[in-house]
């Protein structure tokens, strides 16, 4: 069983340890710091049974308010390969994603993938239903490109409404998953 929980400062070291495990962007520790000082609703961590982490969400909402509309921006997802396929990056995505739109009244939340990361792609597109906006060329510090991805919130809502669903049942389904 895997518990998602709002992330605390204790549990910043470990996000960063499976960041660095998982990914080839990394962030200072200073970073991680600012995120939860600054948007503590928007970071989630699933931990084992042990109170492992083994996957986290980090994320913020814009920050240059002469951009509008109001938006939530996921910086980084990682969930250890060993906890892969059960669900976890997909629990931890709606949980930051819930925040957004009903603490922030966010409109959309955006995010950047890697061209060549079809599992994570496929997670975006075909389970959370991104879709892409742009492409970012040369967005990685390797020069890779990116996909500037985006789901709105308002779109969904209108479909949760035609499927029988609401914010606060998908924010109630995603407290614990069992695997």
């Amino acid at each position: 069983m895997v518990n998602i929980r709002m992330a605390t400062v204790h549990d910043l070291v470990e996000m960063q340890q499976t960041n660095l495990w998982c990914l080839p962007e990394n962030y200072q520790m200073k970073y991680y710091f600012y995120h939860l000082l600054s948007w503590p609703q928007l970071l989630w961590v699933a931990e084992d049974y042990d109170g492992r982490i083994v996957g986290y969400v980090l994320a913020k909402m814009e920050e240059d308010e002469t951009k509008p509309p109001l938006h939530g921006h996921i910086t980084s997802l990682a969930v250890l390969r060993t906890h892969r396929k059960r669900g976890i990056a997909t629990a931890l995505m709606r949980r930051s994603q819930v925040e957004m739109d009903t603490v922030f009244g966010a409109e959309f939340v955006s995010l950047h993938v890697r061209k060549s990361n079809r599992a994570a792609f496929h997670l975006y597109a075909e389970t959370l239903k991104y879709e892409i906006n742009d492409i970012e060329r040369g967005y990685y510090a390797d020069g890779e490109d990116a996909y500037d991805m985006r789901c709105t919130f308002k779109k969904k809502k209108e479909e949760e409404k035609k499927d029988g669903g609401d914010v606060e049942n998908v924010a109630k389904s995603v407290e614990k998953i069992t695997l």
